[in-house]
């Protein structure tokens, strides 16, 4: 009886998360039509995909039931290849534009 008890409160749960994602990807639907500047679309659609992943993330994929040593392992990794990724842009403009010295 205790293990369909805990079924239906964790079902409950999963479909409370789920209703929040489709609530964030309504409201990137209204941010998206709406007339906004560039960087204040950027930074609100931004957020809103942060919260979204993260959900998705720590709900879907189980992490919230992890010990925190591996939680902090992957955010910290997530921020590392993020920023790693930041950092090889600055060759695409290299790429694009061509070599200075070069000519």
């Amino acid at each position: 009886m205790a293990t369909a008890e805990a079924h239906r409160s964790s079902t409950g749960k999963y479909i409370v998360v789920y209703v929040c994602i489709l609530a964030i990807a309504a409201l990137q639907f209204v941010i998206a039509y709406s007339n906004l500047d560039g960087s204040q679309m950027l930074a609100r659609m931004l957020v809103l995909a942060t919260i979204e992943a993260a959900l998705a993330v720590l709900f879907f994929m189980h992490l919230w039931m992890e010990n925190r040593g591996l939680l902090w392992f992957v955010v910290i990794l997530t921020g590392f290849v993020i920023f790693a990724m930041q950092y090889s842009w600055t060759d695409s403009f290299r790429l694009l534009n061509g070599v200075p010295w070069a000519k």
